[in-house]
Formats: structure tokens, C-alpha cells, sequence
């Protein structure tokens, strides 16, 4: 399947590229296994450096990179702006921060000097997804090539220019050629990549099942893997919460990236106590984001990423109200050209609808009400998936109990779930394992090399 990169907002291919043929690959493969023995002995200092000009490039090209993103998948230009001043400050942070980070970790034991020094695996293949096509791919290799790493890029077939983009922007940031090689080649081929031996692990952020084919391929050569995948995020709304607060950061929560998000607010659990309340204001919230052209400052939401997905999604909440599901607000598409869908809130969503067992990856909220927290947070996890979740709730008992017994990599208060450098990003159960993001991130494609001196 060759890259195809189709603008949302009108349905028209602006761009497309054909799969790399076997010796293109292969001479990918030998640039980046190149790069990689020169750039393991480059200082500290001067990987820090590159990445601050790296940093410095995507401020300085913001919008016009920003465009590229609106442009191929369809976020609101904000959005896309705010992409790519949060992968300039993340290559900041590990420029600052990375040398702390990577220095030899000394442990007292009965030698005179003994510790853990981290040192780099070699180049790593990174399987990213279209949904942040700047960010994923950031959020790896800033504290992967600041520690001695290469990047082996493949990108989703949808966009194959933001692929293009970072490759060049690595280059012209003054990092040696092969540090961040693009490979376009279709999902099929991805276990064989993986499986030569130029390539030393794997990074993941995708759907479930593509994360089983990818820690089935690393596991039969015995790889280190990564893996973020999917989630079905609770968002619960304790008997304490401040509606006044709650509401705006649950649309949000909700329509971040249109809907496309695997840390996205996608089941909203509320306690009967302000459970009337919370579906009046948050339907009437959804009711009111503008739907339209990405670029247009006003628009709160622009189109699906593609007419599949479209697809997908209104298939979901077609078979929930088939079933006596009510949509509060929104529920169809929107007709016209792009790949529009209306923001839309579901209540009465049981097990026997799609809705109730499928992460929903567009507009579209769930509402739960129920009687205790306690049942809120039973619920909450009740679920394959482990990625984020979040509590709303003013009473520091409440606090601590989501914090407690809520099961997932991360758990936010008082915040819509997020990621920042300083820590670490990841899930547990079918959302994958591992962790990106902070010291933790960064170690797990190093070698935490034991040394022991009599």
C-alpha cells in the first residue's frame, strides 16, 4: 500500500509516495547502523546541543510545520501549533536535563566502586501512529537520540509528509545524516524489519493488534519492545467535584485532536449526586463546539482523519442508539465534503453495544451515572485497557482513593489526562508496557550496564 496523504477537510490527495523497494530499505538500514557508531561516541555535550537546535528549528518554522499537520490529518491549526511547541520544549528538556539523567548511577556494595552506566542499544525502529504525527515520534526520539540511539521512522501511511518532515528536520538541525532515517514500507513488512539484525528494538504507539504483531516479531528475535496502545480512559466525577470546572475540561478532554486520541476522556463516569447536573451542562457544551475548517480560529473541532474512520465511529453510535442508547447531544455525521462528524454525548450504553466494549476514536462521549464513587472507580475498571484516567473531586479522601485504587499507568486530578517530560508516559494491561517520557523513557532502550570494581 503505497503513502497517501489525503487533506480531511476536503477529501482531496495531495500527495503520494510508493513503498521503498528492498534495496532502498536495505540501504536505509546500512545509513542508519553507520550513524550509529559515530553518534554513540559523540559527547553528551554536543548531543545537547543538536538537540536545542533541533528545538530551535521547529519554533522558527512553527506554523509552516504546524500546516503540514492541520493540512494531513485534520487537527484544528491550534492544535497543531501546540503539537509543535511541545515536541521544541521536549527537545529541550532532555538537552537540559538528559546529561543528569544519563550520568553513572553509583551504588554502594562490597566493591570500592560499583554502579549502572546506561549506554545505547543501536538503532531503534519506531512504529508511529497519524494521530500526533510530530509528537509520538518526538516523545521517543528526543531522550533516544540524547542518549546514543538512531531512529528508524516508520510512519503511518497517511502521512507520509510529516514522515518527510521530520527526517529533514533532524538533518538540517545539524545532526549526522542517518541519526533519524524514514522508511516508507505497508504494515506487512514491519515484522521483517524488525527481525534484521541491524535493528536492535522497537517502539510502538498503535492499536492493540498491531502491538501483538509487533512484540510477536520482537519476541521471536528476543528484542526489547515498547508499547502504548490503545485506551478507554475513565474520566469520574466524584460527589465533591466543582461542576463549574469539571464540565469545560471534560469537552475538552473529550474533542482534543477531534476525538483521536488514545489518552482522550472516552467513558464519563458521574455519581448520581451531581449526575443530573453534569449531563445537562456537558451535553449543552458538546452541543455548542463549532464543527468545521481546521484553519479557521473559530472551529473547536475539525474533520475525522479519514472517511474510514468516519466510518467507524458513526458505526459505533448508529448500533448504540439502534439498541436504545440516547445521544443527548449530536449523533450523526455531517454532510457536506471532509470527514465531519457532530460532537456527540451517549447515555444508557450497556455491554450488548458496540459503545460499551469498543474505544471510540472520534467526538464521541459515553456517560455512566452511578451510585458511590466506590462503584465509579469499579467501573472505571472494568476494562481491558489500563492507559489513563482521571478524577474530578474538590474532597482530598476522594483524591486519594482514584489516586489509590484506579487502575492505570497514569491516574490525573483535577486534570484531563496528558504527558509531559518530566514523567513517565505509559499503560498497563492491553494498553502495552513500557514507558516513554522522563529518566524512565529514556532507559528503556539503554543497557543499564553493572559495574563492579574489586
Amino acid at each position: 500500500m503505497p503513502y497517501v496523504s489525503i487533506n480531511p477537510a476536503t477529501g482531496e490527495v495531495t500527495a503520494e509516495y510508493a513503498d521503498f523497494t528492498p534495496a532502498e530499505i536495505d540501504d536505509k538500514l546500512n545509513l542508519a547502523t553507520k550513524a550509529f557508531h559515530g553518534w554513540r561516541q559523540t559527547s553528551i555535550e554536543e548531543r545537547s546541543l543538536l538537540l536545542t537546535s533541533a528545538a530551535n528549528h521547529l519554533e522558527s518554522e512553527l506554523p509552516t510545520i504546524a500546516e503540514v499537520l492541520t493540512k494531513e490529518m485534520g487537527k484544528t491549526f491550534a492544535s497543531a501549533k501546540g503539537e509543535v511547541g511541545k515536541c521544541a520544549l521536549t527537545l529541550r528538556y532532555y538537552a537540559e536535563h538528559g546529561p543528569a539523567l544519563l550520568a553513572d548511577q553509583i551504588i554502594a556494595s562490597p566493591a570500592s566502586k560499583s554502579g549502572v552506566r546506561y549506554e545505547p542499544l543501536g538503532p531503534v525502529l519506531a512504529v508511529m501512529p497519524w494521530n500526533f504525527p510530530l509528537w509520538q515520534l518526538i516523545r521517543f526520539a528526543a531522550p533516544g537520540l540524547m542518549a546514543g540511539n538512531v531512529v528508524v521512522l516508520k510512519h503511518a501511511s497517511n502521512v507520509p509528509e510529516s514522515a518527510l518532515l521530520l527526517e529533514s528536520l533532524f538533518r538540517r538541525s545539524g545532526f549526522p545524516e542517518g541519526c533519524l532515517v524514514n522508511l516508507f514500507v505497508p504494515g506487512s513488512q514491519v515484522a521483517e524489519v524488525i527481525r534484521d539484525e541491524r535493528i536492535a528494538a522497537v517502539t510502538l504507539t498503535g492499536s492493540e493488534a498491531a502491538g501483538q504483531s509487533v512484540a510477536t516479531a520482537a519476541g521471536s528475535v528476543l528484542k526489547k519492545c515498547v508499547l502504548e496502545l490503545g485506551g478507554s480512559d475513565p474520566f469520574i466525577i466524584a460527589a465533591s467535584a466543582d461542576l463549574e470546572k469539571t464540565v469545560p475540561m471534560a469537552i475538552t478532554g473529550r474533542v482534543q485532536n477531534n476525538g483521536q486520541s488514545c489518552i482522550a476522556a472516552k467513558r464519563f463516569i458521574v455519581v448520581d449526586a451531581v449526575a443530573d447536573e453534569f449531563i445537562e451542562r456537558f451535553s449543552q457544551g458538546m452541543r455548542d463546539l463549532v464543527v468545521g475548517d481546521p484553519f479557521e480560529p473559530a472551529s473547536n473541532v475539525g474533520p475525522l482523519v479519514s472517511a474510514a474512520q468516519r466510518d467507524e465511529v458513526a458505526g459505533q453510535v448508529d448500533d448504540a442508539l439502534a439498541k436504545g442508547a440516547i445521544a443527548t447531544a449530536g449523533g450523526a455525521r455531517i454532510d457536506g465534503p471532509g470527514f465531519y462528524y457532530q460532537p456527540t454525548v451517549l447515555t444508557g450504553v450497556t455491554r450488548e453495544m458496540r459503545a460499551g466494549n469498543e474505544e471510540i476514536f472520534g467526538p464521541v462521549a459515553v456517560v455512566y451515572r452511578v451510585d458511590s464513587l466506590e462503584e465509579a472507580i469499579a467501573l472505571g475498571n472494568d476494562t481491558p485497557w489500563g492507559l489513563g484516567a482521571s478524577i474530578w473531586a474538590e474532597d482530598p479522601a476522594e483524591q486519594e482513593q482514584g489516586i489509590r485504587d484506579l487502575e492505570a499507568g497514569m491516574v490525573f486530578v483535577n486534570a484531563i489526562v496528558g504527558s509531559t517530560p518530566e514523567l513517565p508516559f505509559g499503560g498497563i494491561k492491553r494498553s502495552g508496557y513500557g514507558r516513554e517520557l522522563s529518566g524512565i523513557g529514556m532507559h528503556e532502550f539503554c543497557n543499564a550496564k553493572t559495574f563492579f570494581v574489586a
